[in-house]
């Protein structure tokens, strides 16, 4: 059954930052001259004063938030994820993360989903980039329930941070009893066949994905990452102990983020099978959502074919009959 849809996480942001800034005189937010389109706007609505925006200057943007933090602020910095993370690098390397600054990067539009903009507003290794950089906390929440209380956890955290936020609405998979913790997994999902580890707004998908899976008779345990620095390695050891196979499903390439971060950590704590699946070194392109998650094979039904192919592949298994 699939998820009930839930909010932007985009205008969530916005709605969150204008609320803890009430209360907490250190926020404000800098914007790249994107702000209606990452929620931004709501804020600089509720506290004009607390708005500053810095035009399509992104290095500079990112200066301007390091001073900020030097004498006691709490900068937000807003712009598509491409922007911050290709455009701004070297600034967020030399000035934010190297002094251990407390700037906190919202990385919008991220992933494939981005409103038709094609290649050029489309990043696909920022989580791997940002997760490289010492002293930086990478969180990417699966939905607006979680992003509230990602906002809110790396608010009352000192440091640098980075999280990947989402265009458009997406399903809700959190109910009002959940509650994030900055370095903790969330398994979501027991099974004996293959665990599944994902991240960010793809996990709603793999959820979906497993429900699929269920319903053809694999049990296929799903353990949701939303911080990927610093990656929760004994919940992914534990996880990988139930299986003995696991499968990283991200709106990524597979090469250095989620699936490079497991591997690297199985493959030194407990050797297992380890398979990503992601965008595979290339670029995307414009499109309508459903038809590039299923081009991508990031879609739930297209998840749920690649799992069952990994798992009637592996070794000595063949193409058994599920659950037999």
């Amino acid at each position: 059954m699939p998820l009930p849809s839930g909010p932007a996480q985009r205008q969530v942001l916005g709605d969150t930052l204008a609320e803890l800034a009430m209360s907490d005189g250190r926020i404000v937010v800098l914007d790249g001259d994107v702000g209606n389109s990452t929620g931004a706007l709501t804020f600089e609505a509720a506290h004009p004063e607390k708005y500053l925006q810095m035009g399509i200057a992104e290095q500079n943007m990112f200066g301007v938030a390091a001073g900020l933090a030097v004498v006691g602020f709490v900068p937000f910095v807003t712009t598509f994820a491409c922007f911050a993370v290709a455009r701004a690098l070297d600034s967020i390397r030399m000035l934010i993360a190297q002094n251990e600054l407390n700037v906190k990067i919202m990385g919008g539009y991220a992933g494939l989903l981005t409103g038709m903009t094609g290649k050029t507003h489309q990043i696909f290794n920022d989580l791997a980039i940002m997760r490289t950089l010492p002293n930086v906390t990478v969180i990417a929440p699966a939905d607006a329930t979680e992003l509230r209380q990602v906002v809110k956890a790396v608010t009352s955290v000192n440091g640098p941070a980075y999280v990947q936020i989402g265009r458009d609405a997406s399903p809700s998979l959190f109910g009002g009893d959940y509650r994030f913790e900055v370095g903790r997994a969330v398994a979501l999902r027991e099974g004996r066949d293959a665990t599944i580890v994902s991240t960010g707004i793809e996990t709603t998908r793999a959820y979906e994905a497993t429900e699929l899976l269920a319903q053809r008779g694999f049990e296929v345990g799903l353990l949701h990452m939303p911080t990927i620095k610093p990656l929760d390695e004994a919940g992914l050891k534990s996880a990988a102990q139930a299986t003995g196979c696991v499968i990283t499903v991200e709106e990524q390439s597979v090469l250095g983020g989620l699936g490079g971060a497991v591997a690297e950590v199985l493959s030194s704590t407990y050797p297992v099978r380890v398979e990503r699946l992601g965008l595979k070194d290339c670029f995307g392109e414009s499109g309508p959502n459903d038809a590039l998650l299923d081009k991508y094979r990031l879609s739930p039904q297209r998840v749920a074919e690649d799992v069952e192919a990994i798992l009637n592949s592996r070794k000595g298994l063949g193409k058994r009959s599920p659950t037999g």
